[in-house]
């Protein structure tokens, strides 16, 4: 089986602000909903790891390619969306792997990207 990586996006602010869902209620309810499809994950031995990340402006880039590495505050790039979490999940096949993705959207209330890992 390949492994995928499946990366939920927010737009800017949103995570630092608090206001990536509507309201309390449709956080709780993507907590359930992820709650449930990290189960069905594991029922089905497709899970391999998943993790929320903190806010894009807690991060820090840093360059050491030159004689003198460089540390700034916030994240690498500004885009128009940032990620704020992500699985890894085993999948038979990209077919599969979409189908995951799909429900990884849904479960979150996100939109995700999937993307397959360098076999190692």
């Amino acid at each position: 089986m390949a492994q995928y990586m499946i990366s939920v996006f927010h737009e800017p602010g949103v995570q630092d602000a608090g206001t990536a869902y509507q309201d309390d209620a449709a956080l709780q309810a993507a907590f359930a909903a992820v709650a449930e499809f990290n189960s069905g994950l594991q029922a089905a031995g497709q899970f391999v790891y998943a993790c929320g990340l903190m806010p894009p402006e807690s991060s820090y880039a840093v360059d050491a390619t030159a004689a003198t590495p460089f540390v700034y505050a916030g994240p690498f790039s500004v885009s128009a969306a940032s990620i704020g979490g992500f699985w890894i999940v085993e999948a038979l096949d990209e077919s599969v792997a979409l189908d995951l993705a799909t429900r990884a959207s849904a479960a979150c209330g996100q939109k995700v990207e999937v993307r397959p890992l360098q076999a190692g």
